[in-house]
């Protein structure tokens, strides 16, 4: 196996490596056009070529931080703020309709806790998914191998170590499920939507 079929399969593997630093070399290269752009269509196509997949209706602010962009895979209607990180050394899979505030990062990255195995620069990676229309408050910190289920609300300043269920707010360090998101929720947010609305039409 390469170093890059290692990393990919969730093995141990050293990331000085001929074809990783190539394409996180690539991956740099097109962090940093994006990140200086101010042109939103030429960031767009950036977001393309950089990505493994972007959905339709997507925005990144920049700055952007990754490895290496083409293992993680976005889908419809994304929207992060600025300053997302994310290391994906190994697959990250967000939905559609998520919106991540700033300062997010998502690490897939891990290193052995025997010091004698890390420092001989033996690494690892596990996937991370996040499911369909979710929120990420800002600062939040999503760790390697975990799992965010859909319709979920991470309130900002999170560590999320382990999964969270679907239809939930969760927050804390370590991250931990706070209370159902349930009927009531729509009915007090679709009140406030629904005045919102009617002072748009007497302008």
């Amino acid at each position: 196996m390469t170093e890059k079929e290692r990393m990919l399969s969730g093995e141990l593997y050293i990331a000085k490596d001929k074809e990783l630093g190539e394409m996180n070399l690539k991956s740099r290269r097109l962090q940093h056009a994006f990140n200086n752009s101010l042109d939103g269509e030429e960031r767009q196509k950036i977001l393309k070529e950089l990505l493994g997949k972007m959905g339709n209706n997507c925005y990144i602010e920049p700055p952007l931080r990754m490895d290496y962009g083409c293992n993680t895979y976005i889908g419809d209607n994304f929207y992060a703020n600025f300053d997302l990180i994310i290391l994906d050394v190994a697959k990250v899979t967000i939905g559609n309709n998520v919106f991540i505030a700033p300062r997010v990062s998502i690490f897939t990255a891990g290193h052995p806790i025997a010091k004698e195995i890390r420092n001989k620069q033996l690494e690892f990676g596990k996937e991370i998914k996040i499911g369909n229309d979710v929120w990420i408050g800002g600062n939040t910190v999503i760790n390697p191998g975990v799992t965010i289920g859909n319709n979920v609300v991470i309130g900002s300043g999170s560590v999320v170590t382990k999964n969270i269920p679907d239809n939930v707010v969760a927050a804390g360090n370590p991250c931990r499920v706070i209370r159902e998101i349930t009927e009531a929720d729509l009915k007090y947010w679709q009140a406030k939507a629904d005045i919102y609305y009617k002072s748009k039409e007497s302008e």
